[in-house]
């Protein structure tokens, strides 16, 4: 049972519910139901994420052991070779499913999982790190697209909001073991402005359909802004590391309702309801195993 524990702590299980939403909400972009290609690129994505996991603490061993010993694998409880491994078969488990789901899916799955290791092994730290997490967010919406119908070009816009959401939590994120600045968890609290303002009204096809009432687009989006707004301006106010870490948190599990609010934006209705429910089980469980 503590083995298993700690793979949950290392693979930050509770952040996967974060992922199936990407793959919905470009199938929803694209105006097309979710059908098995789309189950195949969301499994694609869970693989990928997790590799992800799995790989960034491997590359962050040594600075865990200082910063965080109780981390699975400066505390001894998961071998780095094993995470490795993981890592490994991870990716190449993501890659095979999007290969089944088509090669339009297939090209869009290689650099995504060219884009999770380059930002693991070399661009975490430098400025281009957030790009690069913002970057693995919008592609991963756009997989579902490809995979689900074959052209990207459609979602496209939704990629980008999702992205910009995911470059916003991930400069919170660089100050999360240390006390840092108000500036990164103010410039996340104007972009979940910037996205609330902008979800709503959004021009041409991602605009609700008749059967998809205005209101429930803008009650996502409000879900959204409420989940994020008040942890990133106590961050601001003190920007501690008890406080980044909650923001953080607040900030990965606001992508629930973002993608949901993307999808009935673009009048998937029922695509919309069934992420937004993913919040309340992330929620659950990020009681149990931390998601930063």
């Amino acid at each position: 049972m503590k083995r298993l524990h700690a793979w949950a702590e290392l693979l930050r299980l509770p952040a996967l519910f974060t992922v199936p939403g990407d793959g919905l909400a470009g199938a929803a972009a694209v105006a097309a139901r979710p059908d098995r290609r789309t189950a195949l690129a969301v499994g694609c994505s869970l693989c990928l994420y997790e590799a992800g996991m799995a790989l960034n603490d491997w590359a962050d061993r040594a600075e865990d052991a200082v910063e965080r010993p109780h981390r699975p694998l400066p505390s001894g409880r998961v071998r780095p070779a094993a995470a490795l491994a993981a890592a490994c078969a991870l990716t190449a488990a993501g890659l095979a499913l999007a290969a089944r789901a088509g090669r339009p899916a297939l090209a869009v799955a290689v650099p995504l999982a060219a884009t999770v290791w380059s930002y693991d092994l070399a661009l975490k730290r430098t400025p281009a790190g957030p790009g690069a997490m913002a970057a693995a967010r919008g592609l991963d919406l756009l997989l579902g697209a490809a995979a689900t119908r074959g052209h990207v070009r459609p979602a496209l816009p939704s990629a980008a909001l999702l992205a910009t959401h995911t470059l916003a939590v991930t400069g919170v994120s660089r100050q999360e073991t240390r006390d840092g600045t108000p500036l990164a968890p103010l410039a996340a609290l104007a972009a979940t402005a910037t996205l609330t303002r902008l979800l709503p009204g959004a021009p041409g096809r991602d605009r609700p359909s008749p059967v998809l009432p205005h209101f429930l687009t803008t009650a996502l989006v409000l879900g959204y802004a409420s989940a994020t707004a008040r942890p990133y301006l106590h961050a601001a106010l003190n920007p501690s590391p008890p406080l980044t870490q909650r923001a953080v948190g607040a900030g990965i599990r606001a992508t629930i309702p973002l993608q949901a609010a993307l999808a009935a934006r673009a009048g998937a209705g029922a695509t919309a309801l069934g992420t937004a429910a993913l919040t309340a089980l992330a929620r659950r469980f990020s009681k149990r195993v931390s998601v930063t």
